[in-house]
């Protein structure tokens, strides 16, 4: 064999190598909903190469709500999804098997913003007032248990229907009184409505529940096991990184997203607060067995029909890199 021949030979084993090294495990994660800033970590690290490099093939599809990523989960539609802990323990107990693995919003982001101008000076002032929200709005569905953080008698509201994306219109021309959403939006309503915003964190005024979270489609978590592992220690990282250095982060969400950087930048400000407890700088993403006892009780309370079900077998923390930690 010649010298032309040997490097040819060479080069033809480096190949088989490399595609060997590179063989990767398919997973499909939905989101809760559009690409936005909470996301920003995972299209971050899909955006560096960290899931192949880690031998994920990541497939990220686009979601319409907890509901509709719990049942893709439910079903095996997708393997790996993101979804509000209230909806997913309402539909755990009406028997859909998933298992959350990853904490994203260690804190509540319900938040209630109403104008000052209409007279609404706090929470105390909403009894007889009109709360705008969709018919399956989270905090609609645990508003007993909220109703009493906030001192107000659950039937002393009237629920009046508005899509999410006519919440901030409804509140502008007075087609409702109040409204509720996410904190990670928090800054479209200061744009909006300046300081004549009135607005109380649920999570300050003792209402803190787990939010959204990763959860997995139990086959998957059996059959694909080491994958999922792989997954969230990738997506731990990535959202370590981006606390930490949240610039191409940003960037990374607004290009997949087609959205103004200014914009996420914005909601990333608001969001990160809600991504930190005291469990995040000793494993980020790790969910507290106590808190999760009390939010399970906090979801029987609010779903009347909800079956019992061990809540140890609801989420664990063994898929988790106990490496990763915000500092």
């Amino acid at each position: 064999m010649n010298r032309l021949e040997m490097k040819l030979c060479a080069a033809a084993l480096a190949l088989i190598a490399t595609g060997a090294c590179q063989a990767q495990d398919k997973l499909s994660l939905v989101l809760n909903w559009l690409p936005g800033a909470d996301h920003a970590p995972i299209f971050y690290a899909q955006q560096q190469g960290w899931y192949k490099q880690a031998g994920v093939d990541l497939k990220i599809e686009n979601g319409k709500g907890s509901s509709f990523a719990a049942q893709k989960i439910s079903t095996g539609e997708s393997q790996l999804g993101i979804i509000d802990m209230m909806t997913a323990f309402d539909f755990r107990g009406k028997g859909a098997e998933m298992t959350a693995v990853m904490a994203i919003y260690a804190n509540s982001p319900f938040g209630f913003y109403w104008k000052k101008s209409s007279g609404i000076k706090s929470p105390k002032d909403f009894a007889g007032k009109r709360i705008g929200t969709p018919p399956g709005d989270a905090a609609r569905t645990v508003w007993s248990a909220i109703s009493k953080s906030l001192g107000v008698p659950e039937d002393s509201v009237k629920w009046v229907n508005v899509a999410p994306e006519g919440k901030i219109a409804a509140l502008q021309t007075g087609a409702i009184d109040i409204t509720q959403h996410f904190y990670s939006v928090n800054y479209v309503y200061e744009r909006t409505f300046g300081p004549d915003l009135g607005f109380v964190a649920m999570r300050d005024v003792g209402f803190n529940p787990y939010s959204n979270a990763i959860f997995v489609n139990p086959k998957a978590a059996k059959d694909q096991a080491a994958a999922v592992k792989k997954f969230i220690s990738v997506t731990q990282r990535a959202y370590v990184a981006c606390i930490e250095t949240p610039a191409p982060c940003i960037a990374a969400v607004s290009e997949a997203a087609s959205q103004k950087s200014e914009d996420v930048e914005a909601s990333w400000r608001d969001t990160k607060p809600l991504l930190i407890d005291a469990n995040s700088k000793i494993t980020f993403g790790s969910f507290d067995p106590k808190r999760m006892t009390a939010d399970y009780q906090l979801a029987k309370s609010a779903y009347k029909d909800m079956k019992d079900f061990p809540v140890t077998d609801f989420y664990t923390n063994d898929f988790l890199d106990k490496t990763q930690k915000v500092k």
